[in-house]
């Protein structure tokens, strides 16, 4: 029986600790919506992004639907900071609306599911207005794009057919941006899977969630750094091939940056649908298909992976489109004040990768950090966005502080072939330190310090000087404790 209590008891302190864990990760993670500009032009997008801090993203709830608006494209912009070791992570998607007409019309108030989390919106009045410039919409005919493939049955079971399967115009197909690349540069490959309209009523996905992750594992490559779109929703695209119009489903996608010159081989990969079989002889009241199952194979695709140039620090060097930003806090100063100073590197690559420059210290300059923050945009098959490099520096002469020979970053850009060198540009310039801060660095609001060290003398005293006084101070302390003996013996009688 004692045994018995004491198991009860473990298994009990075992749920709540997972319990109390289950709410501290939940208690961590925050969500909250941002709604785009409430006026513009019938030819620019309406946007609701939805953000979400603490926590990595494994499921969000549909974007609601607005009478008057078709949706458009998404992008995801994640963005990392790293202060004192310290990091922190938002993700940030984005869904695009586009105006069918001029108006205005009502957003609805919504709410969205995200990790589990309900994020609400008041909702917002938006007013299209006329265009302002060529239009950007999306194409026409596209609002008729229906979903794909209804599972129900209508008419409950059906009476003993005949079926046929038609032929279908489906495909699947891995589809890479490049064929060749340099080590270190991306490649763009998207898996999607393509149908005529005319099909739409005969294909329907089957279990895509379970399916999706064994996708994933074929596609991975141990030789090169992988950058997924935070992408769920799977909706048509319309697009034309060969001439025929097509719709486009995005299942995957991923940017991927190899880290040696061994070629990326994706092989096949296999997709199952679900097909309909029709009546030969349709009879009304009755739903006349049979559901069966057709396999979707890609075709396997093979990247070229070309080395870099030689150059001293080619394994070392990052690989992309780049350019520098700078920021500095002020440009004129005095030694022994630290200002801050930011290198910026925006463009597109491997931007996670990518190493803060090493500083190269002249004498008299103190260098300290940096602090990081990355922000990378995933949108249109494209990774971009930025990386800083926050420093802490203080100058102890004064005069030109020439950055340039201070911060630089070697890149290569895959587009020229060629080495490239970011370079700072500002020279701020180090004044010589106040008088009353040579000797004494006091507060400017401590008016009593600052007269008694602007009116100190500075005449050169002897090194002995205070041994008188530590003499004259022991005779005072001795001739102190004899009159208190005194005082107390007199008390005493």
């Amino acid at each position: 029986m004692a045994g018995t209590l004491r198991l009860l008891f473990l298994l009990l302190l075992c749920w709540l600790g997972l319990s109390q864990a289950v709410q501290a990760q939940a208690t961590t993670a925050q969500a909250d919506i941002v709604l785009g500009r409430a006026a513009f032009p019938v030819n620019e997008y309406f946007t609701i992004s939805f953000r979400l801090r603490g926590a990595p993203l494994e499921r969000y709830s549909p974007f609601p639907d607005i009478e008057g608006f078709k949706k458009s494209s998404k992008s995801s912009t994640t963005t990392t900071r790293i202060v004192g070791g310290q990091s922190t992570t938002e993700l940030s998607i984005t869904q695009r609306y586009a105006a069918y007409a001029e108006g205005t019309f009502e957003l609805k108030p919504f709410t969205m599911t995200v990790n589990g989390l309900a994020v609400q919106s008041v909702g917002a009045t938006l007013q299209v207005g006329p265009q302002q410039a060529a239009p950007t919409g999306p194409a026409a005919g596209s609002g008729a794009v229906q979903g794909l493939g209804l599972l129900d049955k209508l008419f409950g079971k059906p009476k003993p057919q005949d079926y046929v399967e038609p032929r279908d115009n489906a495909f699947l197909a891995l589809v890479p941006d490049k064929t060749t690349i340099y080590v270190g540069e991306g490649v763009h490959l998207g898996l999607y899977f393509y149908l005529t309209p005319s099909d739409q009523g005969l294909l329907s996905f089957y279990d895509f969630g379970g399916q999706l992750p064994k996708i994933v594992q074929l596609l991975r490559r141990r030789t090169a750094w992988e950058e997924p779109f935070d992408e769920q929703e799977i909706v048509p695209e319309t697009v034309t091939a060969g001439g025929k119009t097509y719709l486009r489903y995005r299942l995957y996608e991923a940017q991927y940056y190899p880290l040696n010159a061994q070629p990326l081989v994706f092989p096949e990969v296999a997709l199952q649908m679900i097909k309909y079989k029709v009546a030969k002889t349709p009879e009304a009241g009755l739903d006349n298909r049979m559901e069966s199952f057709k396999t979707y194979r890609s075709v396997a695709r093979t990247i070229a992976v070309k080395p870099l140039p030689p150059h001293p620090l080619r394994d070392l060097v990052p690989v992309g489109t780049y350019q520098l930003r700078e920021a500095i806090d002020r440009t004129t100063f005095r030694t022994g004040q630290a200002f801050t100073y930011s290198f910026v590197v925006e463009g597109e690559g491997n931007l996670a990768a990518l190493a803060a420059p090493v500083p190269l210290l002249p004498a008299g300059l103190e260098v300290y950090g940096p602090d990081t923050e990355l922000g990378i945009t995933r949108q249109a098959g494209r990774v971009g966005g930025s990386k800083w490099f926050r420093y802490r520096l203080i100058a102890r002469q004064p005069g030109v502080l020439a950055l340039d020979s201070v911060f630089s970053l070697v890149v290569f850009n895959p587009t020229t072939s060629r080495y490239d060198t970011l370079r700072a540009g500002v020279r701020p310039v180090v004044k010589g330190a106040s008088p009353a801060a040579t000797a004494f660095n006091t507060h400017p609001d401590d008016q009593f310090y600052q007269e008694v060290l602007n009116t100190a003398d500075n005449t050169v005293q002897r090194l002995d000087v205070y041994k008188d006084t530590h003499r004259y101070a022991n005779y005072i302390l001795l001739a102190l404790a004899v009159l208190a003996a005194f005082g107390w013996w007199r008390s005493g009688r």
